[in-house]
């Protein structure tokens, strides 16, 4: 069997062999062993939190977004009003939801290379008092900028105001602590830092909030309030879960735990970025953004400005080599993004790097600077 290429991207991400062979059988899904696979992913979901009893964790089938839809839905009451923090697609994303919705929303919106800014934040809140709730993404790989949650957080409690939480590409390498952070729900998904497959989303969320979510939602299959109930009461599903993908999950929680958690899972990641961002600078690359906003989960770089240099080539080049990126999402710039995260470590990323030095030289590309008279010196 030839080997997968390793995946580079903000996911779905390389897994390890132990996550692939949990899906290798089949459950019931309302076999005793299947519901107590699931009753111990979501305590461990909770516990990573830090949430105890004050939190519930209500998976949802789907990618992402049915979690973060299904938060929106339940959360934000039709009479309610979102503000809606934008640095990137994801935040606009939010909007478009709300749109479908009919929710009522103001938005705040920074370019993508750009925080989040909690004084605009504070200042928009106090300006529109019809504002229920607050939604923002922790990291917003569009870019990769990783946003101030804690800051946000304090000035939306501050107001009174209700924060839900976008952390897709953060969950699980990230810190994100219920006792220092105030937020009503969080949503994330299996497939990106706790490195599972995709095919689940879920939602922690404060058990008083989620009690106050009931005749929300828009959406019979994405009510997650009713999901909530379902699973409380029974154990089980509304309908048909993932259940391959469930117990996959549950596998790559127990090697989340062994690697250290949260803080084990984002050193690595860390490591991953710092030597992947020092190897391309070394080739002429220029990461779009600074350091202490970037957040060690994917990394966006300026397109070289020498004429030889073809996007689509590059990327098929490096894939024919095992290594698969992404390209850019940007308006702010041309650009193309490499992930940090995933079952990848060092050797993996100079791994890349070595190929990248490889095609460049087939290219004829003798440096990846976006300026142009660098890419044009003799």
């Amino acid at each position: 069997m030839s080997q997968d290429p390793w995946l580079l991207t903000p996911g779905p991400l390389t897994t390890s062999m132990s996550v692939k062979q949990a899906m290798l059988h089949d459950w019931g899904s309302r076999d005793a062993n299947f519901i107590a696979i699931n009753a111990r992913m979501r305590q461990r979901l909770v516990a990573m939190i830090g949430g105890e009893d004050a939190f519930a964790c209500v998976p949802m089938q789907g990618s992402g977004t049915f979690a973060v839809e299904a938060m929106i839905g339940a959360f934000v009451p039709p009479a309610g009003k979102l503000l809606v923090l934008i640095n990137g697609a994801y935040g606009k994303r939010i909007a478009r939801i709300c749109d479908y919705y009919k929710r009522a929303t103001a938005i705040l919106e920074w370019p993508e290379d750009q925080l989040v800014d909690p004084a605009w934040v504070a200042k928009a809140l106090a300006a529109d008092t019809a504002i229920t709730h607050v939604a923002v993404v922790h990291c917003e790989t569009t870019s990769g900028v990783l946003n101030p949650i804690a800051e946000v957080a304090r000035v939306v409690a501050a107001a009174g105001r209700r924060l839900l939480i976008d952390a897709m590409s953060a969950f699980g390498a990230i810190a994100l602590d219920a006792k220092d952070v105030s937020f009503d729900a969080v949503a994330a998904s299996s497939n990106k830092c706790i490195e599972g497959v995709p095919g689940l989303g879920f939602i922690l969320a404060r058990v008083d909030a989620l009690k106050q979510c009931q005749g929300n939602a828009p959406s019979l299959s994405l009510d997650l309030y009713d999901q909530w109930q379902a699973l409380e009461k029974t154990g089980q599903y509304r309908f048909t879960p993932p259940i391959h993908c469930i117990v996959a999950f549950d596998q790559a929680l127990t090697e989340h735990e062994q690697e250290g958690g949260v803080a084990g899972r984002g050193a690595r990641y860390r490591n991953n970025c710092k030597v992947l961002v020092d190897g391309m600078r070394a080739m002429g690359f220029q990461p779009l953004l600074p350091d202490h906003v970037q957040a060690p989960i994917i990394v966006t770089f300026h397109m070289p400005a020498d004429p030889r240099f073809d996007f689509q080539a590059f990327y098929d080049k490096l894939k024919d080599r095992g290594y698969v990126i992404y390209p850019g999402k940007l308006t702010v710039a041309d650009s193309f993004r490499i992930g940090c995260i995933g079952r990848l470590d060092e050797s993996h990323m100079r791994g890349a790097l070595a190929a990248i030095r490889a095609v460049m030289a087939e290219m004829g590309v003798a440096s990846g600077s976006p300026l142009r008279q660098a890419a044009n010196a003799e």
